[in-house]
């Protein structure tokens, strides 16, 4: 039914991620509630939930600062890739360290867990930098062991040099190669690049940076109109953010919580239901501090109409992220004449849904559940409105404004 658009976003210059995180000053620097701890938490009312005594964060007290970043930092936060400090900031303008960005690169290739039990062996590491990762960065010695083994790192890097500004370049072959398309990359090794600073580019990057260009990963710059790249320019953590999302388009689809469908009907009782492209129904709770995105800026839960489509994920069995990926349109009315199968009420004996045998019978679908407008107009005798009444209802996307007694 639908397909990951935000790719096509062109007109956005930046770039995003998400991170989970480790210590109180900085997201994975050091390793507090690394403990391998494979409990659950709920949400503790804040907008905040712990997974293996990470914190996963929905809400940031700099939010106004992330602009264009906080779609995707509040969808790479909704896998557990990327999120804020442990005082409610995200500081989208600080640079982000080396093992910074290789630890959210080995979680957006969902290999978390593979890590975390990696550090749990104690994995000894071959770098010259080991004994300072392994003291000053213990979290983080499975990533590095799991990065090694996925081939993030060149074959002649004798350090990891943790502390050291993640540049433009370095994140763009990182993220090339977390894609698994080191081949495909060096066969681009010849191309052209049409930067002015091309020259700063070694031989052996060209085809990365290529290649990233080709897949929308990254772009360039427009200084007074001359095209550069800037490769030795330092990444900050909003622009990281749109770097690890854009890569996650690419990568192959492997998170069973996405979910894509059609609102049936405007959500309530803090569920909403989606029609899937199979045309099967899945109802789900909405988590209360949901992050909504829809006609390109933040929403609320009441600007979701029926007909929407949508991107969802969940955490905890509850929905806590969703694009609009298509507005409902506008005018979507309908009109069914069927048989009275069910009808259903809410808590207060107010009549909320009904399902009904389609007259005549639809091709692939002769039974059909609608919501039911607060407002509902019911014509004729209502007291002949129960299973088995020919009845005719009409509204808009899905959703009963009117039930007529036939």
């Amino acid at each position: 039914m639908m397909k990951k658009n935000w790719l096509k976003k062109a007109t956005i210059a930046g770039m995003t991620v998400v991170m989970m995180t480790g210590g109180a000053s900085a997201a994975f620097a050091h390793g507090n509630g690394h403990d391998g701890n494979n409990g659950r938490n709920k949400d503790d009312g804040k907008g905040e939930y712990k997974e293996k005594n990470h914190k996963i964060t929905w809400k940031f007290k700099d939010e106004d600062d992330l602009k264009w970043a906080l779609e995707y930092i509040m969808r790479l936060a909704s896998k557990g890739v990327f999120n804020g400090y442990e005082d409610g900031t995200f500081k989208p303008q600080q640079k982000i360290s080396r093992i910074e960005t290789l630890t959210a690169a080995v979680r957006l290739m969902g290999l978390q867990d593979q890590a975390e039990s990696a550090a749990e062996m104690s994995t000894e590491l071959n770098f010259k930098d080991a004994d300072k990762i392994a003291s000053k960065y213990p979290w983080a010695v499975g990533y590095v062991a799991v990065a090694l083994e996925n081939d993030l790192f060149a074959e002649t890097e004798t350090e990891v040099k943790p502390e050291q500004n993640a540049t433009r370049l370095w994140s763009t072959i990182l993220l090339v190669k977390a894609l698994k398309l080191d081949d495909e990359a060096k066969k681009m090794n010849n191309a052209q690049l049409d930067f002015k600073d091309a020259d700063q580019i070694p031989a052996g990057a060209v085809g990365y940076v290529a290649l990233a260009l080709e897949k929308g990963i990254i772009t360039g710059y427009n200084d007074n109109g001359v095209k550069t790249f800037r490769p030795n320019q330092p990444v900050t953590r909003a622009e990281l953010a749109a770097l690890l999302d854009r890569t996650d388009g690419e990568m192959p689809d492997q998170d069973a919580q996405a979910i894509y469908g059609e609102l049936k009907a405007a959500p309530s009782g803090g569920n909403m239901t989606l029609v899937k492209s199979d045309g099967s129904e899945q109802t789900l709770a909405i988590d209360p501090t949901v992050f909504i995105f829809r006609d390109d800026k933040k929403a609320s839960i009441s600007d979701l109409k029926a007909g929407d489509e949508l991107f969802l994920r969940t955490y905890n069995q509850k929905v806590v992220f969703i694009e609009v990926t298509k507005k409902a349109e506008e005018n979507a009315a309908f009109t069914k004449l069927g048989i009275v199968q069910n009808l259903g009420f809410d808590s207060k004996a107010d009549l909320n849904s009904i399902t009904i045998t389609n007259i005549p019978a639809e091709t692939t679908v002769t039974q059909s559940t609608y919501a039911v407008d607060d407002d509902v107009a019911i014509v004729g005798d209502s007291s002949l409105l129960k299973v088995g009444q020919l009845v005719e209802i009409a509204g808009h996307h899905e959703t009963v404004e009117s039930i007529t007694i036939k």
